[in-house]
């Protein structure tokens, strides 16, 4: 799989295999995995002042997308998006 970029869409499916586009919000690297931050596009599109729900999602070595299983994982990659966020928001 190629790299994956800030603003691309793709689908994916949820637990009742019903496909949803998601836009990649933010990739990010940490002790060596890949992870992408992505929300619903339907949602990114309203512009709305409401919060827009986002997802993480690991890249495996196959370059598929898979959920993150583990709390601590999860909370590790929420606060280097949330500190990517920031960051950006300085600039």
């Amino acid at each position: 799989m190629s790299k994956i970029e800030v603003g691309e869409i793709f689908s994916i499916s949820d637990e009742n295999d019903v496909e949803q586009e998601v836009e990649v919000l933010g990739v990010m690297t940490i002790e060596g995995t890949d992870y992408v931050a992505v929300g619903f596009a339907e949602d990114i599109k309203q512009e709305t002042d409401e919060d827009i729900d986002i997802f993480f999602l690991m890249v495996d070595e196959d370059g598929d997308f898979t959920a993150i299983e583990s709390d601590e994982v999860f909370e590790k990659v929420s606060d280097a998006f949330d500190q990517m966020m920031d960051e950006a928001e300085d600039e």
